[in-house]
């Protein structure tokens, strides 16, 4: 993620000597939607674990509005959790959607894989949600979304893109929706009612487990595009503009030789990170849910301008001539939209504990003056060249990392599961300008405006810069 207008931005502060804190707030015990700051207000996905309404008890799922200026709580939806249990909605862990904000509306996705439109403003009085309406991605569509529904919705003029969460069943074996839609574009052109325009039951019975990305939009050659990292490690990319579903290319993010196995213990992966693009390049890194622990990961530049002629679109660095063989025979493609890759595994080894070169992800990579910064689960950050793949420098945290690196000002903050907030200096050689102990998890991506950083950690909402 990078912002190239924030400038000022501190990096000298202190949570618990509240040294340069503006103010913070209270959230639930686990808290992992945004921060989003839009028109003077900061909306943050939590759970129930500490009611704001003491009426609202109990696991539930909870976006919170609060003020920019001085964090005054506003008002709050609350979303009673799904009957089926862990298998749909995972108990405590919230909302994890980041809202979008148009306008005098934001749009989400709920714990119960429900899409809600609500009122920015909300009702002040009450300290409620105005919801203008939803869709029921359950009921409505048939989906099954396995663990937790958590797309942050992107827009794109009068379209909501949307990931519906559709995976497999407690099993892990199953998957009882196979024809339900994993991708949606829908109309939010009425104001008191969004429609389905096209939906993607892609990939259907390929889905391993879970689907947590979110989708990414581009223009490459004035073509508007909107890409969807699906839950068989395939990135697809649609067509924009279109009133139906037309695809325009795919690449596999795993080697054709990788093996999926229950529990991670295998090589095949797919996303939990969120695919970005610069200068008509996408960037991805494979992961798994955080449970099945590190393991052997792959980063891909893909090159988003090919128009492949092929009738299946394909785009991926190798294609598959026999997969009854072990390993799987391949030929190079020469449709490939590969630019470069970075990962997989390591023929000598550096460290005893992993052989391979990249492991498994959740962070979003940030690009800025042709350099790449992305981290590991394992929290390894890395620094490439955008170009080349080539690796620049690296640094182990030594705590594992669900957050993402943010660029802005010369500068990005990378937080850890230890509770630190790490600030690198833009560049090709390592420096670490500071490290902060926030007390608390840092999973979310930290957020600047108006020269005020948001740091979130599980339970408390910190705003920093002058007062």
């Amino acid at each position: 993620m990078v912002n190239l207008t924030e400038k000022n931005v501190p990096t000298d502060f202190d949570p618990v000597k509240k040294k340069g804190l503006k103010w913070a707030a209270d959230l639930g015990s686990k808290a992992y939607g945004g921060p989003v700051v839009a028109g003077g207000k900061v909306f943050i996905g939590t759970n129930n674990d500490n009611p704001r309404n003491p009426k609202l008890t109990g696991d539930k799922g909870v976006l919170m509005c609060f003020r920019e200026s001085d964090g005054k709580f506003l008002w709050q939806a609350v979303h009673d959790k799904l009957a089926a249990g862990r298998v749909n909605d995972w108990p405590r862990e919230g909302i994890c959607s980041s809202p979008v904000v148009k306008g005098n509306r934001l749009y989400y996705v709920s714990n119960r894989c429900q899409v809600v439109c609500a009122d920015v403003e909300g009702d002040q009085e009450k300290q409620e949600a105005k919801i203008l309406w939803t869709i029921d991605m359950i009921k409505e569509l048939g989906v099954f979304p396995h663990n937790l529904a958590t797309c942050s919705p992107l827009i794109v003029n009068d379209r909501l893109f949307v990931i519906t969460s559709n995976g497999v069943d407690e099993g892990h074996i199953n998957i009882p929706a196979p024809e339900a839609p994993s991708f949606l574009c829908i109309d939010i052109s009425d104001p008191k009612q969004g429609k389905v325009k096209w939906a993607s039951k892609i990939p259907g019975l390929n889905i391993m487990h879970g689907q947590w990305s979110n989708p990414v939009y581009a223009e490459p050659n004035q073509k508007p595009m909107i890409i969807f990292p699906g839950g068989d490690g395939w990135v697809y990319a649609f067509k924009a503009d279109s009133d139906k579903e037309e695809l325009l290319w795919r690449f596999d993010c795993n080697p054709k030789k990788a093996v999926y196995r229950l529990g991670g213990k295998g090589t095949k992966n797919d996303f939990v990170s969120t695919p970005i693009v610069w200068e008509n390049k996408l960037y991805i890194g494979v992961g798994q849910d955080p449970e099945h622990d590190e393991g052997v990961g792959h980063l891909w530049c893909i090159d988003i301008t090919k128009e492949p002629k092929s009738k299946d679109k394909d785009v991926s660095s190798e294609l598959l001539v026999d997969g009854s063989v072990s390993p799987p025979k391949t030929k190079a493609n020469p449709e490939s939209a590969l630019v470069w890759h970075f990962g997989g595994e390591d023929p000598v080894p550096k460290d005893l504990a992993r052989n391979y070169v990249f492991g498994r992800t959740l962070s979003t990579c940030a690009v800025h003056d042709g350099l790449l910064y992305t981290c590991e689960l394992a929290g390894w950050v890395h620094c490439l060249d955008a170009k080349t793949g080539k690796e620049y420098w690296n640094h182990d945290m030594s705590a594992a990392c669900w957050s993402s690196p943010y660029w802005v000002d010369g500068k990005f903050f990378m937080g850890n599961d230890d509770g630190n907030l790490l600030v690198f200096k833009h560049g090709k050689e390592k420096e670490i300008l500071a490290e902060i102990d926030m007390k608390g998890k840092v999973r979310a991506t930290p957020v600047a405006v108006n020269s005020t950083l948001f740091v979130m950690t599980e339970n408390k909402l910190h705003a920093f810069g002058k007062k």
